[in-house]
């Protein structure tokens, strides 16, 4: 039988980001006048956008919640 051949994992760094489309950005931001405006919720203590749940707001970056 003898040895098996064990394969070598290799990373190659990060994945590059990827561009969002143009189209998407308007389902995120509102134009009024020269500015935007976000329409989700944002996170007071960050100020990311928060997710949308069943009962909650919740921010991905610090686990901040505000129930509904």
């Amino acid at each position: 039988m003898g040895k098996g051949s064990s394969k070598k994992v290799v990373k190659k760094g990060k994945k590059p980001k990827k561009k969002v489309p143009g189209y998407k950005i308007f389902k995120i931001y509102d134009v009024s006048g020269g500015a935007l405006k976000r329409k989700n919720r944002v996170c007071p203590k960050g100020h990311f956008f928060m997710a949308n749940h069943k009962d909650r707001w919740t921010c991905g970056k610090c686990g901040y919640t505000e129930m509904k």
